[in-house]
């Protein structure tokens, strides 16, 4: 090789190094980022709300997705798409943690993995998850029932949720059930008798589950409210009832089959989530309560997440679930339960907040 030879391979092999686009690096320069959640419903709106706040704040292009149903289905098509575009991270809300497992492992081995709202099994990879502790927050509302209906004389109740085979229903529902059970009354086989007809249930403490389980619904694309209107025909004349609601859209389909049948009052609704018709609901005084959770914030964690993880830094990854709060109509001070510092906001504090966070994605509460 002559003396030029020499002298010109290292100007040819930066050259050609130079031309060689940086591993894992969009051409744009930015890091983009995907979010996917359960179902469509107001509750990811603003979930939406909190995720591009964080990605204006972190500098990440992010894919917001709300598929129309509550199924796996039309989950996983998304989250393949994000992968084949190169995302840097995806944060996804878990609708079938077992018949997903298989789906999620392999994705988690492509893109670092979270979860949201609905956990996975850890074993799938996923770096952390960014949500509540469930079964805790299940106790709490166990608490407002007891609020509703006092333990001494126990009454009856009714649960509805979209799934019990997701992460949280089961969890929550498990969490009513634990915080209204007693030594001798935890799941107890009962009869009831309800306008001559025989209703089979179990007893948790002085409650009486009806059909001894929560209704589950598929959804709020599924005409959710069909299930309490027919709770209430079998229920007609029957005192001391609490209904309970335990995804975003059942407070308010449950309120809304009350006051056909003009049953506020008579009918006590405890909810979850903050849904804008229950907050203003508590404040009007026909729901006693509901516990929230801030989706506002698990969109922002988890874009927060996702963004340091892609730029290596892991120091963000969240080891202990989020706090819940309590919304009543009067609000009250600080609780310790379960481990927890449990705020307790007045409802039409909390509304306030949530119209905020809804104006900022330029929709409306939708009260």
């Amino acid at each position: 090789m002559s003396r030029l030879s020499r002298a010109l391979l290292p100007v040819a092999l930066a050259a050609g190094l130079a031309a060689v686009p940086a591993c894992n690096k969009p051409a744009s320069g930015r890091i983009k980022v995907g979010v996917v959640t359960n179902c469509a419903d107001p509750f990811w709106d603003l979930c939406e709300a909190g995720a591009n706040k964080a990605a204006k704040d972190f500098d990440v292009d992010l894919q917001f997705r709300q598929p129309e149903a509550l199924d796996v289905s039309r989950q996983t098509p998304i989250i393949n798409s994000f992968v084949e575009q190169g995302v840097k991270g995806i944060a996804v809300s878990v609708i079938n943690p077992k018949g997903q497992k298989k789906d999620l492992t392999r994705v988690a081995a492509e893109v670092p993995l979270l979860t949201m709202d609905n956990d996975a099994d850890p074993d799938t990879g996923r770096l952390c998850y960014v949500g509540v502790d469930n079964k805790a927050a299940g106790r709490a509302v166990g608490r407002l029932v007891k609020r509703a209906l006092p333990p001494e004389k126990g009454g009856v109740i009714a649960m509805f949720i979209g799934s019990d085979i997701s992460a949280n229903g089961g969890a929550r529902i498990q969490g009513v059930l634990d915080e209204l059970a007693t030594p001798d009354a935890n799941g107890a086989d009962a009869t009831r008798t309800f306008n001559g007809r025989d209703v089979k249930g179990k007893m948790y403490g002085r409650y009486f589950l009806v059909d001894g389980e929560a209704k589950t619904d598929g959804g709020p694309d599924k005409n959710p409210q069909q299930y309490p209107v027919t709770m209430l025909e079998r229920l007609e004349g029957v005192p001391d009832v609490c209904l309970v609601g335990l995804y975003a859209y059942n407070p308010p389909a449950i309120l809304s089959a009350v006051r056909a049948n003009k049953l506020v009052g008579k009918v006590k609704i405890v909810g979850f989530d903050e849904n804008p018709v229950t907050l203003k609901a508590i404040t009007a005084g026909e729901i006693e309560g509901t516990v929230v959770q801030d989706p506002y914030n698990y969109g922002y964690k988890s874009v927060e997440i996702l963004a340091a993880v892609a730029r290596g830094d892991k120091s963000k990854l969240l080891t202990q679930p989020l706090p819940y709060q309590v919304v009543t109509k009067d609000g009250g001070p600080d609780q310790t339960a379960d481990g927890l510092t449990i705020k307790f906001p007045k409802a039409a504090d909390y509304a306030e907040l949530v119209r905020g966070q809804f104006a900022s994605i330029g929709k409306s509460a939708g009260e």
